[in-house]
């Protein structure tokens, strides 16, 4: 399986994004999906998973209610849909296949490239 995301970006405080995270692979349903992002200097961090069923969704807890995840199998693809963003959501973004989806980077089997968003104040 291969992960490719895209959809990274300049974009103004206030801002909105839509990255995406397209698989190879005909098993893509079978997976959960997560999203993580690493800001300069810092950890890598969980945002956000969306599981086999398409309801079955996790965020993490800062991020909740500005960005949304979503997927739609028949393309291979899965989106984060980021709104009102802010200069520290500045970071690199990498989507990530499973068999779980939660939110530790090390259990998922396949990682992407990541993807950069700069949010300018």
């Amino acid at each position: 399986v291969q992960l490719q995301a895209s959809g990274g970006g300049l974009v103004q405080a206030g801002g909105s994004l839509r990255l995406s995270c397209t698989a190879s692979g005909r098993t893509f349903s079978s997976y959960a999906v997560g999203w993580f992002r690493r800001a300069p200097g810092k950890e890598r961090e969980f945002v956000a998973a969306i599981r086999r069923s398409v309801t079955s969704t996790t965020y993490a807890g800062s991020l909740k209610g500005r960005f949304t995840i979503s997927r739609d199998n028949a393309k291979n693809t899965v989106y984060l849909q980021m709104n009102r963003l802010k200069p520290e959501d500045t970071a690199v973004y990498y989507c990530a296949l499973g068999l779980q989806g939660g939110s530790s980077w090390y259990e998922y089997d396949y990682r992407g490239q990541g993807t950069q968003v700069t949010v300018s104040s």
